[in-house]
């Protein structure tokens, strides 16, 4: 019976797609219409004289580059910017935001891609937090708790009310935020890249709530990067590039192809182009790694693999299956047992040469999973982010005492032109980035060391087609120049497309390996639960 329920849900995850959309038949006036929208924030023109008209009672997308101006346009919409020019029109009436409480009151809710929630109050907390009805905290429980039911009933928004967030998976610490949106009586939705940090199995029941949602009547905005999602779950879509507003066509009669070309400005390889691998020496070999959480729950349960000089070898598998943690104990953030050679040389998994810089030493850079908490100090310029790890280097010390920072920002200042970095200013904090940028001055970091060994997870999360394009092009020519990658990621398309050979992971053992060629999505989702043939 387990393997059964592990094989429809492997199924579902390896295949996991938006729900089937019903048709929007909109009538009446806009539910929004913003008219000459301009935002600047100093020298950088975030949004320029934009307009646009979202219909009630549908599914309006909105794509474009990270840093193309998305999620500043929703933040003035929402009240956490003003405009320096234009108007906001809800349902026909011209409305002031000045702030998230006129928003709301205006009947918008906002699910942002970081959540603004409480991690050591309850679910039921975060609910009435900023909402309650007086100074007895009590009686807003109780209404809460009943209104909660229900919602969660009739959307399928499924959570314990008395649940810690912080014990609560992404999933459904999204489902509150929704439900917060939804207990505030919002009619009109914004979700911002709501699927960068949800399982395939997530994000299919996120849709699937969406589409109800739209046909209770409500009006959704989905901003997002990942444009299968936007060709099978919205009814419009509007594409910005560079802070403007390029086209707003109807999803049925445009093409990913086409939206594509819209947002970059010229046409994208949607298809990762990649030569034959060419494996030379071994340069990674696992035997036998066993890792225990701090509870003292196995997470590796006896990992054996090898990966040589010019291949990459993907990871495939469900989150949570032990592949954050092959990354830790590779990477020195966590301790093992068993053995690791690098370049034949054994490392050390537990003593004090066990961590980071020690690794970074050796060869082995390291693209976390997790960008804001293990990538990057958000507060901190890029060009401190640029060293982080590599701040020993005598090539950024002026003497043993004094670090060259003159020369770490003309360093960071070519990589960011090098990688595209938009806005390309190494003084600006690292917060100031979109996601995608974000992500390019990680990997900028790791991969201009050419490293021997490169440990890369979910190298596009959150990550505009443009940005991807560019990741994938860069991670291939570090294997053509001889690198060993190790590459963790939770779209399984990019797997499959990036990897020479792929290794899958279920309850923290390597269930077997498979060259791409050979395999399809059905048996990788198998093998993803647990089953083999």
């Amino acid at each position: 019976m387990q393997a059964d329920q592990n094989t429809t849900k492997a199924g579902r995850q390896a295949t996991a797609a938006p729900a089937a959309k019903s048709v929007a038949t909109p009538t009446g006036a806009p539910a929004i219409e913003l008219k000459g929208i301009s935002k600047a924030f100093g020298t950088v023109q975030a949004n320029k004289d934009i307009s646009i008209r979202v219909m009630p009672g549908t599914i309006h997308g909105i794509i474009g580059e990270n840093g193309a101006g998305k999620s500043t346009l929703m933040s003035i919409l929402y009240g956490f910017y003003k405009a320096d020019a234009g108007e906001i029109w809800i349902k026909g009436k011209h409305t002031q935001i000045p702030d998230s409480q006129a928003a709301i009151s205006a009947g918008i809710g906002m699910v942002f891609q970081h959540f603004k929630l409480v991690q050591n109050f309850t679910v039921l907390e975060n609910i009435i937090l900023g909402a309650e009805d007086g100074a007895l905290l009590r009686p807003s429980l109780n209404k809460a708790r009943r209104e909660l039911k229900r919602l969660a009933e009739e959307y399928e928004l499924n959570v314990d009310p008395d649940e810690k967030i912080e014990e609560l998976s992404v999933g459904h610490q999204q489902r509150v935020e929704i439900l917060k949106a939804l207990y505030r009586q919002a009619d009109i939705l914004i979700l911002d890249e709501p699927t960068g940090v949800l399982t395939p199995d997530e994000a299919d029941h996120l849709f699937r709530i969406l589409n109800h949602l739209k046909d209770e009547g409500k009006t959704i905005i989905l901003i997002t990067h990942k444009l299968r999602e936007i060709m099978e779950t919205t009814d419009t879509v509007s594409v910005m590039r560079r802070g403007e507003m390029t086209a707003t066509v109807s999803t049925s009669e445009t093409s990913p192809e086409h939206l594509a070309e819209l947002m970059v400005g010229r046409k994208v390889l949607l298809n990762v182009a990649k030569t034959k691998a060419n494996p030379g020496r071994t340069v990674l070999e696992i035997e036998n790694l066993k890792v225990r959480d701090e509870d003292g729950v196995e997470r590796l349960r006896g990992i054996n693999l090898q990966i040589r000089a010019g291949e990459i070898l993907g990871i495939a598998g469900v989150s949570g299956n032990g592949q954050s943690e092959l990354l830790e104990v590779l990477g020195g953030f966590a301790n093992g047992t068993g053995t690791i050679r690098l370049n034949g040389e054994e490392l050390d998994l537990t003593g004090k040469h066990s961590d980071g810089q020690s690794r970074r030493a050796k060869g082995i850079a390291h693209v976390p999973e997790d960008r804001h908490h293990l990538g990057l100090i958000l507060d901190f310029a890029a060009w401190e982010n640029m060293v982080f790890g590599y701040h020993s280097d005598p090539a950024y010390q002026k003497n043993r005492l004094v670090m060259d920072n003159a020369g770490i920002t003309a360093h960071t200042q070519e990589a960011m032109n090098r990688f595209d970095v938009r806005p390309p200013i190494p003084t600006l904090p690292a917060k100031s980035f979109s996601g995608g940028n974000q992500q390019k001055i990680v990997l900028a970091r790791e991969i201009e060391r050419n490293p021997d060994l490169l440990l890369v997870g979910q190298p596009t999360r959150g990550v505009d087609i443009g940005a991807i394009e560019f990741i994938h092009k860069r991670i291939v020519e570090l294997r053509d120049q001889g690198a060993a990658i190790l590459l963790v990621s939770v779209e399984l398309d990019e797997i499959r497309a990036l990897s020479d050979r792929i290794a899958v992971m279920f309850d923290g053992q390597i269930m077997g390996e498979r060259a791409p060629e050979d395999t399809d999505e059905k048996e990788l989702g198998l093998m993803m639960a647990g089953v083999v043939k």
